[in-house]
């Protein structure tokens, strides 16, 4: 092998802002740096690492449509229980900017269950307690 995982995974978001403070504020995660020059910010849960960009808004932006846009479909994060999975749920269904596509739900029959929303940025976030 020549590479060993992933490094971070970049994101463009509509509001880096709103995005950043949903997995700061919201998932718990570390804020690691912010470039205003650059508008961008790390940010991580201790194992995944994500650059989050902000879009130009001076252009007419696009939102991303999972089934005709080549890129990113989700990202999906695991967490260690099934009450982690249900709190982040009642943590983040009223966030602000969020929009939940489906509340926690077996995932292919179980016992494995996911989540999905849309973050304030407008990134599609899977969470899944791998029932391991």
């Amino acid at each position: 092998m020549t590479t060993q995982g992933i490094n971070h995974l970049g994101l463009t978001v509509l509001d880096l802002s709103s995005t950043t403070n949903f997995f700061t504020k919201g998932l718990g995660w570390s804020l690691l740096a912010k470039d205003e020059s650059y508008p961008r910010t790390t940010v991580s849960d201790g194992a995944c690492r994500l650059t989050l960009w902000q879009a130009d808004t001076s252009k007419p932006v696009t939102a991303f449509d999972r089934k005709s846009n080549i890129g990113l479909h989700h990202v999906a994060f695991e967490v260690s229980t099934k009450e982690m999975l249900f709190a982040l749920a009642d943590k983040i269904r009223s966030w602000p900017g969020v929009r939940m596509e489906f509340e926690p739900e077996l995932l292919s029959g179980g016992p494995r269950m996911h989540m999905m929303c849309l973050e304030p940025g407008g990134i599609r976030v899977e969470i899944i307690w791998p029932a391991s």
